[in-house]
């Protein structure tokens, strides 16, 4: 049963006002298990190789937590772990996993009783963690509202690369810093925790608790705030059963997804619907789609307005066109931003690339509309959770054949997005999964009255339409854009220019292998 002092009962208006130190790994989050995150960074920071070294180590660094003495079982394993996955990653990955990758996985695991008590104290807010700051502090910050992040620190060589240890990982330690930030006889108000590294510091607050935690409805604690981007290929937390899953279905998902791509260019188009269950995908399609428009019938007198019927997809994968053209049985050219030059060779259908350039892009898309039909995503980029990010008015301004197209994906093991890493990878990934599944959801053509056409400005087309798109799906619609996302997870605005070679100076054969690949997987 929890305990608490009598401070722990107190009104809410007094609770809001407190302040609060709280340990992360068994209270904030219901596993104390830190294993999975450093699992995460070996494999995302530094690749494969070093994922299948630190799990080959588990059963060492358990026997290492379990036979150690009592006030240091849980840290030998901590160190053993910590040095294992980063030693000599450069601390320029370490902190981009640490802001891409790791918040989902901890937001997924908050306990919402713990939540729930933390977040109603609207005083300095501390959280208390085993694992290194740089691992935990984005996601505390930004999503647990907290001021201040008590925990180790890695150490960094003069190359900025990690060089596995860590500083100021012991319990007299953690439990000094916590004092230190409560000057003179502040002290906090509440303690959240129940390890043994949390009783170090629950003795200076005045009020405690301790798991298991039950939900108190007198707090009026905030909403959670969701992680809305992410990035990774790992969909699973990678415990150490889940690691080994992952591992050996690799060689056989590989095979399997090149099977899947090979069978998906030899065969027509509109089979794949029906041949996708015998290679263990599905695409499950509802609503139903508009029949073809002939050119000869759609075209207006001038000849030159659009004639095709303009698909407005909700942007999940890099597959969204492909599997629109496969369910519709007919050509359809997707309009692309900035897919890798393999994605497009190997593409099915047409790609048009766009230059960001509104009018260049505007007189591409109605020239690829006199054609034909066209797949759009207003979007611009990918979002894997359930939100819609704002949609460009781009699609609005050309064309009076609206269709919009609700598309959703399930995968199981890897995700088949990336902002950080290759491009290229992501149509293998995705069919790597063991059951990969996609939904097609047709929403009936725009209205001529909720057009352009009818007077409607551009924005409130592309608004309207965000919104049926959303309430088809279930998601949010959101104001954040391609900039915010790429902003979050690569620290950049997601568009890569190429750097022209120095003048009169001639390439190596290096560089020309470099810019090969390259513009190939980029």
């Amino acid at each position: 049963m929890p305990t608490s002092s009598s401070a722990a009962a107190a009104s809410p208006r007094a609770r809001r006002s407190r302040s609060v130190v709280a340990e992360l790994e068994g209270a904030l989050l219901r596993s104390a298990d830190t294993f999975p995150y450093f699992m995460l960074v070996a494999f995302e920071a530094s690749g494969l190789p070093r994922f299948v070294l630190l799990l080959a180590l588990w059963p060492l660094l358990r026997l290492l937590e379990l036979g150690a003495g009592p006030g240091r079982r849980r840290d030998l394993a901590l160190r053993a772990a910590a040095f294992v996955a980063t030693v000599g990653v450069p601390r320029a990955e370490v902190e981009a996993v640490s802001r891409a990758v790791l918040p989902k996985f901890m937001a997924d695991d908050v306990d919402p009783a713990a939540w729930a008590a933390f977040g109603s104290c609207e005083g300095k807010r501390v959280v208390v963690t085993r694992m290194p700051r740089v691992m935990v502090e984005r996601f505390a910050k930004e999503h647990l509202g907290a001021h201040a992040v008590v925990g180790c620190d890695l150490e960094y060589s003069r190359l900025r690369r990690s060089t596995g240890l860590l500083k100021g990982a012991g319990l007299e330690a953690v439990a000094a810093r916590v004092r230190a930030l409560f000057a003179g006889d502040d002290r906090p108000d509440l303690g959240i925790g129940g390890s043994e590294m949390a009783r170090s510091f629950l003795s200076f607050c005045q009020g405690q608790l301790r798991p298991p935690f039950t939900a108190d409805h007198e707090t009026n604690a905030p909403p959670f705030r969701p992680v809305i981007f992410h990035d990774g290929r790992l969909v699973c937390r990678p415990t150490p059963f889940m690691s080994l899953v992952i591992l050996l279905w690799l060689p056989l998902g590989v095979l399997v997804a090149f099977v899947r791509i090979a069978v998906g260019l030899m065969v027509p188009i509109w089979t794949i619907p029906y041949i996708a269950p015998v290679f263990g995908g599905a695409v499950i399609i509802h609503g139903r789609a508009p029949p073809p428009v002939r050119v000869s019938d759609a075209a207006t007198d001038d000849g030159g307005s659009p004639s095709g019927v303009l698909f407005v997809c909700t942007h999940r994968t890099l597959m969204d066109p492909v599997v629109l053209a496969t369910v519709l049985g007919r050509r359809v050219a997707a309009v692309t931003y900035s897919i890798s030059r393999l994605s497009e060779i190997l593409s099915p259908i047409p790609t048009v690339r766009l230059t960001r350039d509104r009018d260049v892009d505007a007189a591409r898309m109605r020239a690829e509309l006199a054609r034909g039909d066209v797949a759009v995503c207003p979007e611009g980029t990918t979002c894997r959770e359930p939100f819609l990010l704002r949609f460009s008015k781009l699609f609005a301004e050309l064309s009076d054949s609206i269709v919009p197209v609700a598309m959703n994906y399930r995968v199981g093991l890897f995700h088949p997005t990336t902002a950080r890493g290759w491009k290229a990878m992501d149509p293998i990934f995705f069919f790597m999964n063991p059951r990969p599944v996609y939904e097609v959801t047709f929403l009936n053509q725009l209205p001529a009255e909720a057009t352009c056409a009818a007077g409607k400005s551009p924005v409130d087309v592309a608004n309207y339409v965000q919104r049926i798109l959303a309430a088809t799906l279930g998601f949010e619609c959101t104001t954040l854009t391609r900039k915010d996302k790429y902003t979050v997870l690569a620290g950049n605005d997601g568009i890569v220019n190429a750097r022209p070679a120095a003048a009169g100076k001639p390439a190596s054969w290096q560089s020309r292998v470099k810019e090969v690949l390259g513009f190939l997987l980029h």
